[in-house]
């Protein structure tokens, strides 16, 4: 018996391709599209010659469709283009992020200006802004101060986002969550 190296269950894993290729394809038909052919169903067979004379390679596309759907490309072409497009998008992509503000229930007017104008830069930029109260010791018997604090804050930040839904209370805090507005 012959020992691997790796140990006695040790099986090479096969690299998996994302489509089937060439002679994996278990249809007896497929219909057929690409360059230079006519696209309609052919047999699996006159499908896999055709690959072969213009020297590329079958790839079934669409493998629920009945028939199955497969293309004449070089599939590493296919593959690398498909890559660079993902990345493009991938790039295009702006994540948001949720920035968070914290007030207690006796924030004074300056500190409440300074903390909105940072929600205004948060919200032109497109990321969501958190804000809550944070409510130490005795401070949570003053839930209507606060509750009038972040209205207060969603009044001030009403053309640049929305409100998700009123303030709520989680534990020694209450929330409220801004969305951006969408510019025209």
């Amino acid at each position: 018996m012959q020992r691997n190296s790796k140990g006695p269950y040790f099986k090479p894993r096969q690299v998996q391709n994302e489509h089937r290729l060439n002679r994996e394809i278990t249809a007896q038909e497929v219909r057929l599209v690409g360059e230079g052919v006519e696209p309609r169903v052919y047999s699996l067979a006159e499908a896999l010659k055709l690959a072969e004379e213009q020297e590329v390679d079958l790839v079934e596309i669409s493998p629920n469709a009945v028939p199955p759907v497969c293309r004449l490309i070089d599939y590493k072409k296919f593959l690398y283009e498909k890559k660079k497009k993902d990345k493009e998008q991938k790039a295009k992509a702006k994540q948001s992020e949720v920035k968070e503000i914290r007030f207690t229930p006796n924030t004074d007017d300056h500190d409440f200006d300074f903390k909105a104008k940072h929600a205004e830069k948060f919200l032109q930029e497109g990321n969501k802004v958190k804000c809550y109260v944070q409510f130490k010791g005795r401070a949570i018997m003053f839930q209507e101060r606060g509750e009038l604090l972040l209205l207060k804050f969603a009044e001030r930040l009403a053309e640049l986002g929305s409100l998700e839904s009123m303030p709520k209370m989680e534990g020694r805090r209450m929330l409220a969550i801004f969305t951006p507005k969408k510019k025209k």
